[in-house]
């Protein structure tokens, strides 16, 4: 066991406390999110034993090679993936096989290779909507204005239950700018609920900015560097996935 790791967590989760208390809130309102991603199988292995059974992936190859390493071992360590980051509708049938929550979902030609590929499995996995909540071009996600016809067509595809909203707020050095993405997708998500659609989980902030997001309401932080440490990104990381 690494005792950097369990340290880590350990003040991860006082300083998510600490954001909670400071926002009115009650840390039991907040969950953490390990995001994995370039992190090896031994890490994930090593938070495993701290208790940690859900880890947030950004590359579908990642969480089937993750996947295949773990599942040889004698005592299967039960993670359940999330996949936070932009899927390819051609990369949905690994999602649909492996991942028990996608938080990526953003245009519905993905939610129909989804429930096609998870009907195939049997199977039925939670996603979140992710809304694009900034002007940044490299951002990802459904314009806001497209939710609540988003939100009527999803009702037609029961292999994916939608259970909130997800977002990347902007890379900016202003707090109100980060802080005033986060609050968008708080004010969707009460939008949505008077039109009928209960979405009670937002999936917002990151290690430089969860206090923020915490404030505005987020449910869960999605928390890598805070927690694994500074990532050592390998060539490959910048080229596209294979098939």
């Amino acid at each position: 066991m690494d005792a950097t790791l369990r340290t880590r967590w350990e003040q991860l989760r006082a300083r998510v406390d600490d954001a909670c208390r400071g926002a009115g809130r009650d840390p039991g309102e907040v969950t953490i999110l390990p995001v994995s991603k370039t992190f090896g199988p031994e890490r994930i292995r090593e938070a495993v034993d701290l208790g940690l059974h859900r880890f947030g992936e950004n590359k579908v190859q990642e969480i089937r090679d993750k996947a295949t390493a773990l599942a040889t071992e004698e005592a299967d360590p039960g993670i359940d993936w999330v996949m936070i980051g932009h899927l390819q509708t051609n990369k949905a049938g690994v999602v649909a096989r492996l991942a028990a929550e996608v938080q990526s979902l953003d245009r519905l030609k993905l939610a129909v290779a989804l429930d096609r590929h998870l009907r195939a499995e049997s199977r039925v996995i939670d996603v979140l909507v992710q809304i694009k909540t900034s002007d940044e071009p490299s951002k990802y996600g459904l314009e806001p204005d497209r939710l609540l016809p988003f939100l009527d067509e999803l009702s037609g595809y029961p292999t994916l239950r939608v259970r909130g909203l997800m977002t990347l707020a902007i890379n900016a050095s202003d707090p109100d700018s980060v802080r005033g993405c986060f609050r968008r997708l708080r004010e969707l998500r009460d939008l949505a609920a008077s039109h009928g659609h209960d979405l009670p989980r937002l999936s917002m902030g990151m290690s430089g900015d969860f206090p923020l997001a915490i404030a505005e309401g987020a449910t869960e932080v999605r928390i890598g560097t805070a927690l694994f440490g500074a990532r050592s990104y390998p060539d490959s990381y910048y080229w596209p996935e294979r098939s």
